[in-house]
């Protein structure tokens, strides 16, 4: 089991990294999702050894390997631009780390054949580097980091060189090799697409902080604030003031789009301002609606995205008319 403790990181007097601290068991592939700048890919690099926090531990089956170089970690680093060697083929791209580790011949061969059928490249193995597409190289960066039977996959932003077929294809390879190697995995994306796909857990980074933990659905159903549902992109986001209460967990709250009956275990005090959530899919049975005017309508896969003259959005099946005056009921949640 990885374990990630009290890790800080500053760089040129910034902070960059805030008290991180995470694990990652046995068979686990853990998302670090975020923005750019969020400190995902540094704290990756800490991880991996080639960054040195300023303090906390990083540590392994209980063994401090804080102060480990990177490649006495047996670990395995997927990245974005693959770090292939032009110069060798598949074969030798694959076998290299086993080289370096002095395997015998028999064992090198044995390993990158079955690793190329793994990873579907059965037949390439004598062939240049600059010969394949980008989805075939990085299946040989994936066969390279597999080869040395690490204790630890790493993937940096491993899928974002590619356009979108290849990424969703690619994506739904990777998740069964990691199922069939259980091989605990540390996957860095700012894709939020490819977070939900990959990931058993997922860790929201937001200037340096991890702001929100939890398996996919758990994370999807309850984003915890209000960045996160707007990073995820959930629904309308705004400002609610607490009215009466009408019963226990039951309150009215006034916003801009109208007045809402929320129900929420948070303790509330009148007027007091809480961030609340709107999802854009219409629910028939809530008492909350939203009127306005329509002034955008799209077409997004199967629904139609509408926008009200007030900027509240909403998905339908059917497309209203621009300038049609609509009522929609919508489900409100508190994100306090």
């Amino acid at each position: 089991m990885l374990e990630v403790r009290n890790i800080f990181k500053t760089y040129d007097d910034k902070l960059l990294l805030k008290n991180i601290s995470f694990t990652v068991a046995e068979g686990e592939t853990i998302c670090l999702l975020g923005a750019s700048g969020s400190g995902k890919s540094t704290l990756l690099r800490i991880i991996a050894g080639l960054e040195t926090p300023d303090s906390g531990l990083i540590l392994f089956n209980g063994h401090d390997l804080t102060s480990t170089p990177p490649h006495l970690r047996d670990f395995g680093l997927v990245f974005q631009d693959y770090s292939l060697f032009p110069h060798l083929n598949v074969n030798d791209n694959v076998a290299f780390g086993l080289k370096m580790r002095r395997v015998g011949q028999s064992e090198i061969s044995q390993r990158v054949t079955n690793l190329l059928n793994l990873v579907n490249l059965k037949g390439f193995g004598q062939r240049k580097i600059t010969d394949l597409s980008g989805g075939e190289q990085q299946r040989v960066a994936l066969a390279r980091a597999l080869a040395i039977r690490p204790r630890l996959l790493m993937f940096d932003e491993p899928l974002g060189a590619l356009d979108r077929t290849l990424r969703e294809g690619l994506l739904n390879e990777l998740r069964s090799i990691l199922h069939q190697t259980n091989i605990p995995a540390v996957y860095v994306t700012h894709d939020q697409e490819e977070a939900f796909a990959i990931a058993d857990r997922i860790l929201i980074l937001h200037n340096g902080e991890i702001v929100r933990d939890g398996t996919p659905v758990d994370v999807w159903a309850n984003p915890g604030s209000a960045y996160v549902a707007r990073f995820l992109g959930l629904g309308n986001v705004f400002e609610g003031e607490v009215g009466a209460r009408k019963k226990d967990n039951e309150w009215i709250v006034k916003s801009k789009y109208g007045d809402f009956t929320i129900r929420c275990n948070h303790k509330h005090a009148r007027r007091e301002k809480i961030p609340l959530l709107a999802r854009p899919s219409a629910a028939e049975q809530e008492a909350n609606s939203v009127r306005g005017v329509v002034t955008d309508v799209v077409f997004q896969q199967d629904r139609f995205k509408v926008t009200l003259n007030n900027g509240f959005y909403v998905y339908l099946n059917e497309a209203p008319k621009l300038g049609r005056k609509v009522s929609v009921r919508v489900k409100v949640e508190c994100l306090a």
